[in-house]
């Protein structure tokens, strides 16, 4: 099998993945080339594109140029623009654990995530984290991103008899008005006792551009004691390091974010909390 049928193969089985989307790639919306790209996110850096002749490049590469990663694509046109450039026309056989990892590709992993604001590049490194490794490292284990709770249906505030006493949450944050994500894994369970719980696990992080995860903050707890508090609103990490509320006064959440129990400030501090758009709590589970 040539690289422009494994190609091809891997096309359909996305989309097999995806029956809403269409077979033809010029009717596609920015969110359906999100989807496809997340689901197809770990099998693209297993494709040899320079095994293709520029005419397969041009005919089945570019109508599905939006999944590619940016810097991968801009490297693929310069290449296949250069006038000299010759397809490698033979390469060295793909290697067992090469063809191990991608058997090891399951769809339950990589399927769509039920969020209305991250997507699976973020639970990728979230799930990184969660086992302290950085972004460029290979993943070691897979996690299961559940909904649990999502604050658009709920202006009452039943986070903690949605939430507690499930181990293992990891909490997102849209904000109104921005792109940023803001987030936090608790790896314990969150409970209604007005106190702090102690963890030496937990984590809050930002990301700048919620269409990206190259701009990102990580910001792991330091004063273990205070790593959450326990309130009668939203999740709360550190001493207001990351707080989510519910403000009675105005029907709307919003969002803290200090420098005290955490070690980095994951968002410049505006002088004003922020207005959410919309958070959800997700139960973590290894797939």
């Amino acid at each position: 099998m040539n690289e422009v049928q494994i190609w091809e193969h891997v096309i359909k089985w996305g989309l097999a993945q995806n029956p809403e989307l269409s077979s033809d790639p010029k009717s596609y919306s920015k969110g359906d080339f999100d989807a496809l790209k997340n689901t197809l996110q770990q099998c693209i850096p297993f494709i040899r594109f320079h095994n293709l002749t520029s005419k397969e490049f041009s005919n089945n590469i570019l109508p599905y140029r939006e999944i590619l990663p940016k810097e991968l694509y801009e490297n693929l046109l310069n290449d296949f623009l250069d006038n000299n450039y010759k397809p490698i026309k033979k390469s060295n056989p793909r290697i067992i654990e090469e063809i191990k990892e991608i058997k090891e590709i399951n769809p339950k992993n990589i399927k769509n995530i039920d969020s209305r604001i991250i997507k699976f590049q973020h639970t990728e490194l979230i799930s990184k984290w969660i086992d302290r490794l950085e972004i460029t490292d290979k993943i070691k284990n897979y996690y299961e991103f559940k909904l649990l709770y999502r604050s658009e249906l709920d202006f009452s505030g039943k986070f903690h008899e949605i939430c507690d006493n499930q181990p293992g949450t990891v909490t997102v944050v849209k904000l109104k008005g921005s792109n940023e994500i803001l987030g936090g894994f608790n790896p314990i369970k969150w409970k209604y006792v007005y106190d702090y719980s102690a963890t030496k696990d937990s984590f809050i992080f930002s990301f700048k551009d919620s269409d990206s995860i190259v701009n990102h903050i990580l910001s792991r707890v330091k004063d273990e004691a205070k790593a959450l508090y326990n309130g009668n609103h939203g999740p709360s990490f550190g001493h207001s390091d990351l707080r989510i509320y519910y403000s009675n006064y105005v029907n709307k959440w919003g969002v803290c974010c200090r420098k005290a129990s955490y070690e980095k400030l994951i968002r410049p501090i505006t002088g004003a909390d922020s207005v959410i758009e919309k958070y959800e709590v997700f139960r973590i589970v290894k797939a």
